[in-house]
């Protein structure tokens, strides 16, 4: 891991910007986090938009973060940013824009060829961040994981045992497949829905949180669309990593 940069932000949290490898990344970290008293970490999921665009939505969550004492951290997706495009879903991208255009609904196969790729290649590119960020002085766990895309965090919390609980996005297309996935993670869950979200079939939504094999998970749904999620939905996302991660 190779820091690039670094300022501080409101109530004196550090924004450190890094790469790994060829992937970069952001690391914010409150200033009570020392080595002698090491933060718990969030992992900061996002959709494939590119950190750049994503950067005040990341910024407003790891601030909310920082005041209880949580380091946060995020990598740009394979494909998004300034990374190497993947003509395969580039493609999958198109047909799934054409359909919602049409009106009509987004095949399974569509689906798959757009998530599952992508859950292949960031999943490892996660893991692998997260042994770099818990090496860190100042930083330790446990470890939560914090929005989307959905299959992400699903496939991170079936293979990743330092991930203890995830507050989960339910605003992205997932594939059949996630489905016996979503059986096997045990760890705790609160997942965020939008009721009248335009991009995301509540339905789905609904059986997938079915799904989960997790004894305590919480579904918080709130009326509106897929960016209108109100401030109390995210400050009890906040209270749910306090009881778990501290």
């Amino acid at each position: 891991m190779h820091f690039t940069s670094e300022q501080r932000l409101d109530d004196n949290v550090l924004e450190r910007e890094f790469t790994l490898g060829e992937i970069p990344g952001i690391l914010w970290t409150p200033a009570s986090a020392s080595a002698s008293a090491p933060a718990p970490l969030i992992l900061l999921g996002h959709p494939p938009l590119g950190l750049r665009r994503m950067h005040p939505r990341l910024v407003g969550r790891a601030l909310h973060a920082a005041a209880d004492g949580f380091a946060t951290a995020t990598i740009e997706l394979p494909g998004s940013g300034d990374r190497p495009r993947r003509p395969a879903v580039e493609q999958a991208r198109a047909d799934m824009q054409r359909a919602m255009k049409a009106d009509e609904p987004v095949s399974d196969e569509i689906i798959d060829a757009l998530v599952l790729p992508l859950v292949d290649e960031a999943v490892p590119e996660w893991q692998a961040a997260l042994d770099a960020l818990l090496a860190m002085p100042g930083i330790d766990g446990p470890v939560g994981y914090s929005g989307g895309v959905m299959s992400i965090g699903i496939r991170l919390a079936v293979v990743e045992p330092r991930i203890s609980a995830a507050v989960l996005f339910a605003g992205s297309l997932v594939p059949r497949t996630m489905f016996e996935e979503a059986r096997r993670v045990t760890i705790p869950l609160h997942v965020l829905l939008q009721w009248d979200d335009e991009g995301n079939d509540r339905q789905t939504a609904l059986d997938l949180f079915d799904a989960f094999g997790s004894e305590e998970k919480t579904l918080n749904a709130n009326m509106g669309g897929h960016t209108g999620v109100p401030q109390f939905a995210g400050e009890a996302a906040d209270r749910f990593f306090v009881r778990h991660l501290k």
